[in-house]
């Protein structure tokens, strides 16, 4: 019943935005759990259908000049990466994720200063679901990857 309601909640609250994108017009990619160097500006990820309970426990930030990007870590409490579904939008500089089964740590720690993070938004809808909003100060391009033992959710943006 919980996860019914969740449900409901998760649609009320961004089913004005799913309307006003054309998703079906998307690609939607599954993300790996490497590096891959493939920046995009739109589209829809994932990381398939494993689950994983889990808590956000940090956000860390850090640019590098020299390679050119910016580097947005989520960590997590456990080895492996929650289930995750996202949307990047280049017309709105957002990125949205959906992490599943995860709850948000009450000390959820942040460490460095962003170049092209202007703010994230948390939603934590229910303890089994946690939506994510990172608007960005301009348009830039996302590689999106996971990695595991810890569980780390990676975001490279440029420009």
């Amino acid at each position: 019943m919980k996860k019914q309601i969740a449900y409901f909640l998760t649609l009320l609250i961004l089913g004005s935005t799913v309307v006003a994108q054309d998703l079906q017009n998307e690609r939607i990619r599954s993300i790996s759990d490497r590096k891959r160097s493939i920046y995009l500006d739109r589209g829809i990820f994932h990381n398939g259908s494993q689950s994983q309970t889990s808590s956000l426990k940090g956000i860390r930030y850090n640019y590098s000049a020299q390679l050119g990007y910016e580097r947005v870590v989520f960590d997590f409490t456990t080895d492996k990466v929650p289930r995750i579904y996202g949307h990047i939008s280049s017309v709105d500089k957002k990125v949205t994720i959906d992490f599943f089964d995860t709850k948000l740590e009450s000390n959820l720690a942040s460490s460095g200063e962003s170049k092209y993070v202007e703010n994230v938004n948390f939603f934590p809808i229910t303890d089994e679901s946690l939506s994510v909003e990172i608007n960005l100060k301009e348009n830039a391009t996302v590689d999106i990857f996971y990695l595991e033992s810890p569980a780390r959710f990676v975001i490279d943006i440029k420009k």
